[in-house]
C-alpha cells in the first residue's frame, strides 16, 4: 500500500470520528430534529457530504452515536449506586443525552425515534426489569419504567433551574439521597 493510500485511510478514519463526536455533541445540545448535517460538518471541521459517505445519512449517523454511547460493557441497573452516580454526573456534564431526550419528546424521524426508544429500554429499563423480576416484585416492568422516568425527571429538574436545592446539590450527594429514596433506605 502506498503512503498516500495509508494517509487517506487515516484521514477518513479521523473524519469519521470527528463527525461522530460532533454529531453526539449536537444531538445532545439541540436534539435530533434541530441538528442539521451542515451543523455537524461545521462542528467536525469536515465536509458535511462525508456524512452520506461514511454513515449513509443523518439518521444512520444518529444511530451510530447511540451505538457509540452504549459501549461494550453490560450495564448495571440504576439502583446500583455507582451506575446511578455515573448517569447523574454524565447528565451534568453533557446534558440530556439522546436516549434520555426521547423519553421527553418524540423524534421527527421514525427510524431514529424507534432506535432511541429501544436504546432507552435496553440500557435503562431492562436491567431494572430483570432486577425486579428476580426479586419477585409485582409489575416489574412498570416499576422499572417508573424509576427511569423519575431519574429523567430529576435530570430535567436540575437543568431547568426551577428547583433551587436540586440544581445545587453535588451529584454524589444527590445520587446517595436518590438511591435511598428509590430503595426505601434512609
Amino acid at each position: 500500500m502506498s503512503g498516500r493510500q495509508e494517509a487517506r485511510r487515516r484521514d477518513s478514519a479521523l473524519s469519521r470520528e470527528l463527525l461522530l463526536r460532533a454529531a453526539g455533541e449536537l444531538f445532545t445540545e439541540r436534539g435530533f430534529d434541530r441538528t442539521t448535517t451542515r451543523d455537524i460538518g461545521r462542528r467536525a471541521g469536515v465536509d458535511a457530504a462525508l456524512i452520506a459517505r461514511y454513515f449513509g445519512g443523518k439518521t444512520q449517523l444518529y444511530l451510530a452515536t447511540l451505538e457509540a454511547e452504549r459501549g461494550d460493557a453490560e450495564l448495571d441497573d440504576l439502583l446500583d449506586p455507582a451506575r446511578l452516580l455515573r448517569v447523574l454526573e454524565r447528565a451534568d456534564r453533557r446534558g440530556l443525552v439522546p436516549i434520555l431526550q426521547v423519553a421527553v419528546q418524540r423524534l421527527g424521524d421514525p427510524e431514529a425515534d424507534e432506535a432511541a426508544r429501544a436504546a432507552l429500554h435496553a440500557r435503562l429499563v431492562e436491567p431494572l426489569h430483570r432486577r425486579f423480576t428476580a426479586e419477585g416484585l409485582p409489575r416489574p416492568r412498570l416499576r422499572a419504567e417508573m424509576v427511569v422516568a423519575a431519574v429523567i425527571g430529576i435530570v430535567l429538574g436540575r437543568r431547568s433551574g426551577a428547583f433551587g436545592e436540586l440544581g445545587e446539590v453535588a451529584p454524589a450527594d444527590l445520587s446517595a439521597l436518590l438511591h435511598a429514596t428509590l430503595t426505601g433506605g434512609s
